[in-house]
């Protein structure tokens, strides 16, 4: 039976275009998208995240909750109600909302890699990762715990080289090579600021900005409209890192050389280079990987096309990173004559080929997920995934509004005023809380969550905007309404996660 309107009272009769749907939606990560790569090595990050993931990503409609409107019949079992088939629960008994993912959800990284999936809707409030350093353009910028290792390492291996080139430093040249570890963080942070200044000009919002171990990660959670855009939002890092060389240069020049200031902006000049070059190889989880992935998108016309091309060059890249790197510093060790520590040498090379290439090939896979997930983002609907509901007033008894439930084959039950308005959700969890024998004397109003404004719906949401909504508004269920303010039924959360799972195992 239909439940109504404008008014909220009931009317009977069924609404065709609002029949189940048999076909089951797929999802995309909440934050579609990736994470690409900027600076040689960057970890995931998901949310878009600077890849392809992309990004929270972020789904198939259960079949028998695919609904029509409130308490419209369906060819679900009578003895089906809503105290079966109930979402996962914490320890605590509560209904578990799914977590947000991510994120995709672009995370712009060092090396951009793909967040991996996230699950559905549920905002954390306010991103945390590592120390707070400040929010340029109103986007925090975080340093990761993993930043004070990398640092401790290049001062340690910029104080060594410090030693041979300028031996009266003493042991002052670590403090030096301290100064030069952050001042090469700070142009990381200015590649990481292009992405996002980007980003923000075409209106894409970004989560944070994180410099972390081998980089730094743009966390943008939405994907680029064009072609276009993604390329421009790609190309703008590594720009910036060859304008920053470009000055570092320059710099050089004007000092004198064998001095302390000459090392220093000599090697911000090369290490700019360096994530300039790294960053514009052509494969995903990298800056390069999205701009490839721009020319194929413009011309197949299809983002997956671009993403599967570029995704598999970066695995490519990885392999060959793995192979090709060693092998070119340790020829260069050997030219050069110093043999001393060739043994060490070759392991501490063969190590970072081995990050280097695990970062790479793992943002690769994780672009491709998300690229799946978000392939079908647009078949997750509102519609299909709704639950039929019966309305009751709050004293009806816990057996009566369950027994009305079956009669009608809803599956869940929304708490009406005297005027037939809906005022409150009645939770799977706190159904399947009360004893059977007790249910004939417990009133359904002392079981329901009041509704707030964030936990009606449009049944019209779907794909993005559907997770947007429940993102900003976590609860466990739902109340689905038409346009009009009729209601349409209730969705679970819960039914949301169960299509999000189904979506990330269904082939490309």
């Amino acid at each position: 039976m239909d439940v109504s309107g404008g008014s909220g009272h009931p009317r009977s009769g069924n609404d065709e275009s609002a029949g189940p749907h048999a076909g089951p939606p797929a999802a995309d990560p909440v934050h579609p998208d990736p994470t690409a790569a900027d600076t040689p090595g960057e970890q995931p990050a998901e949310q878009h995240r600077s890849t392809d993931e992309g990004p929270a990503e972020q789904s198939p409609t259960v079949g028998e909750d695919a609904g029509g409107r409130a308490g419209s019949p369906r060819a679900e079992p009578p003895e089906k109600h809503p105290a079966e088939d109930v979402p996962e629960r914490d320890a605590a008994g509560q209904d578990a909302p799914p977590e947000s993912a991510p994120p995709a959800h672009h995370a712009r990284a060092e090396a951009h890699t793909g967040g991996g999936p996230g699950k559905p809707p549920q905002r954390r409030p306010e991103p945390s990762g590592g120390l707070l350093m400040g929010r340029p353009f109103g986007v925090p910028v975080y340093v990761a715990p993993s930043w004070f290792l990398v640092a401790a390492l290049i001062t340690w291996v910029f104080g060594g080289q410090l030693d041979r080139v300028l031996p009266e430093l003493g042991a002052a040249r670590y403090l030096v090579s301290l100064f030069f570890a952050v001042a090469f963080y700070a142009s990381v942070l200015v590649h990481e600021l292009a992405h996002t200044v980007a980003a923000l000009r075409f209106k894409l919002p970004v989560r944070r900005i994180q410099l972390q171990f081998f980089g730094g990660v743009s966390e943008i959670e939405k994907e680029a409209e064009t072609p276009g855009r993604e390329f421009v939002l790609a190309f703008v890092g590594p720009l910036l890192s060859l304008v920053l060389a470009g000055v570092f240069y320059l710099a050089v020049l004007a000092v004198e050389p064998g001095t302390v200031p000459g090392v220093l902006l000599a090697g911000l000049m090369i290490s700019n280079l360096i994530v300039a070059v790294f960053n514009l190889l052509p494969g995903l989880p990298l800056d390069g990987g999205r701009m490839l992935r721009a020319v194929v998108w413009k011309i197949t016309g299809k983002p997956m096309s671009g993403t599967v091309a570029a995704a598999w060059v970066g695995r490519a890249l990885a392999v060959s990173v793995l192979i090709g790197l060693p092998l070119l510093t340790q020829s260069g060790a050997l030219g050069s004559g110093a043999v001393d520590n060739v043994g060490m040498d070759t392991l501490m090379d063969a190590l970072l080929a081995a990050i280097l290439a695990a970062i790479i090939w793992t943002g690769a896979g994780n672009s491709l997920r998300m690229a799946r997930l978000r392939e079908h983002l647009p078949e997750l609907r509102a519609r299909a995934l709704t639950r039929r509901a019966v309305p009751v007033p709050a004293d009806t008894p816990l057996s009566e509004a369950l027994r009305r439930a079956n009669a009608s084959g809803a599956r869940a039950l929304v708490v009406v005023d005297t005027e037939g308005r809906p005022v409150s959700l009645v939770r799977e969890a706190a159904i399947v809380g009360v004893p059977e024998h007790r249910r004939p004397w417990v009133p359904v109003g002392g079981l329901a969550q009041d509704l707030t404004e964030g936990m009606r719906v449009s049944a019209e949401l779907s794909g993005e905007e559907l997770l947007d909504a429940l993102r900003a508004n976590p609860a466990t269920e739902y109340l689905v309404v038409e346009d009009t303010g009729e209601i349409y039924g209730v969705l679970s959360a819960a039914d949301v996660e169960r299509a999000f799972v189904k979506a990330m195992a269904r082939p490309s």
